[in-house]
């Protein structure tokens, strides 16, 4: 029998997967602009090198439907849905008493949304939220991940108006999708915080009270109580004038955030497989899955924590 080596491979097995990734390594470098400044131009076939990137920001149209643009990051999000519809159907239609791979990794990941909903926002919120928080953080994660799938970037067709474009595109890196997100999520805190407060939750946003009534106390006389409510009123409008900017720069903060960090990975990707085709970038990859992660947890996170601020007041009054 062969000797067993890491993980269970033979060492020659491993030795041959190791002179691969060297060749590779090697022919990419040579072929790759630092290989050619520094090495020249060694007559490989042109086919072997990778023709050099062209970021776009706006995103390219595609086709038309009903006369609107539909664009390739427009695509990609409608692939990313069909992906997790897809997946969604695979597990749910045939659910077993012993879940498979799939129905495991499913269950666990959906799990662990829900135990994280749960200790931020407590056991009846938790419910409450588990369903925006866990479409956000799936789509945000499904966006990022498909990005890194070949085709993306690489496969080109021809539009209406006869313009050779990329087909598909990473949802994330056009600014429209996480501005779209940012959306949703500031629409989902204000619906639960006017629905567990009331009209209160408004009284934030917009706090006149205190200035109408030391306007009324200073028309009955009472000018020192007037005067003082006038300041103190002056100072809620302030306030509130700074609560309505707070959650405006949310949406703001979300999009760019998600955007800005997305993009750069794309780029850094496109410069890392021109500069060294191939295995080099193979690391910067694995760097955008966790990246990926990292952004989907931080944008459902957070939304999950604007949602518990937004009803919390009401738990502290009933409490």
């Amino acid at each position: 029998m062969p000797k067993r080596g890491c993980l269970g491979c033979s060492f020659p097995l491993i030795i041959g997967i190791l002179v691969v990734f060297i060749v590779l390594f090697v022919v990419g470098f040579a072929i790759g602009p630092l290989g050619r400044s520094m090495l020249g131009d060694l007559g490989l076939p042109s086919w072997l090198s990778v023709l050099r990137p062209e970021p776009q920001l706006p995103a390219e149209e595609v086709f038309h439907l009903f006369g609107f643009p539909i664009t390739n990051s427009i695509v990609a999000a409608w692939l990313t849905i069909i992906v997790l519809v897809g997946v969604s159907y695979a597990v749910t239609h045939r659910i077993k008493l012993i879940p498979g791979r799939l129905q495991c990794f499913l269950e666990l990941a959906l799990g662990w949304l829900y135990d994280l909903c749960q200790e931020v926002a407590g056991e009846e919120n938790g419910r409450r939220f588990f369903p925006v928080v866990t479409t956000i953080f799936l789509f945000v994660i499904m966006n990022a991940w498909l990005s890194l799938l070949p085709g993306f970037g690489s496969i080109l067709i021809t539009n209406v108006e006869g313009e050779s474009v990329h087909l598909l595109r990473g949802a994330n890196t056009d600014i429209n999708m996480p501005l779209a997100l940012a959306l949703m999520s500031f629409v989902f805190v204000e619906y639960f915080g006017i629905r567990s407060r009331g009209a209160s939750y408004l009284g934030k946003f917009i706090n006149v009270g205190g200035f109408f009534r030391s306007l009324g106390q200073l028309a009955r006389g009472q000018l020192r109580a007037g005067f003082s409510g006038l300041i103190t009123g002056i100072i809620d409008i302030f306030v509130g004038f700074l609560e309505t900017l707070s959650e405006l720069v949310r949406i703001i903060s979300f999009t760019f955030r998600l955007f800005g960090n997305m993009t750069a990975g794309e780029i850094l990707l496109l410069i890392a497989v021109f500069l060294v085709p191939w295995i080099f970038a193979l690391p910067f990859y694995g760097l955008e899955l966790l990246v990926g992660f990292v952004q989907a947890l931080i944008f459902g996170g957070l939304t999950l924590v604007f949602l518990t601020v937004a009803t919390a007041s009401h738990e502290a009054e009933v409490t």
